[in-house]
C-alpha cells in the first residue's frame, strides 16, 4: 500500500471504480487482469482503512456531546 500512502479517498476510489469497469469488460489478457485485480485488492483495502478512520474520528467527536 506503499504507493497509495497520501492518495486522497476520492481519487483512491475512482481508481477503484475504473479497476472494476475494465475489469468487467473483460477485453484484458491473463496478465493484465491479475495486475489490475491486485491493484483493486489494495485500493480497496485503502478505501475501506480510510472510511474505517473517518468513522473512528467522528465517533471521537461525538463523544464528548454524549456525555453532557
Amino acid at each position: 500500500m506503499d504507493d497509495l500512502a497520501g492518495m486522497a479517498f476520492e481519487a483512491a476510489f475512482t481508481e477503484l471504480e475504473e479497476t472494476v469497469r475494465r475489469l468487467e469488460e473483460g477485453n484484458l489478457s491473463l496478465d493484465e487482469s491479475i495486475t489490475l485485480f491486485e491493484r483493486g485488492q489494495r485500493l480497496a483495502a485503502y478505501c475501506s482503512a480510510q472510511l474505517d478512520s473517518a468513522e473512528l474520528r467522528v465517533r471521537q467527536l461525538q463523544t464528548p456531546m454524549d456525555a453532557e
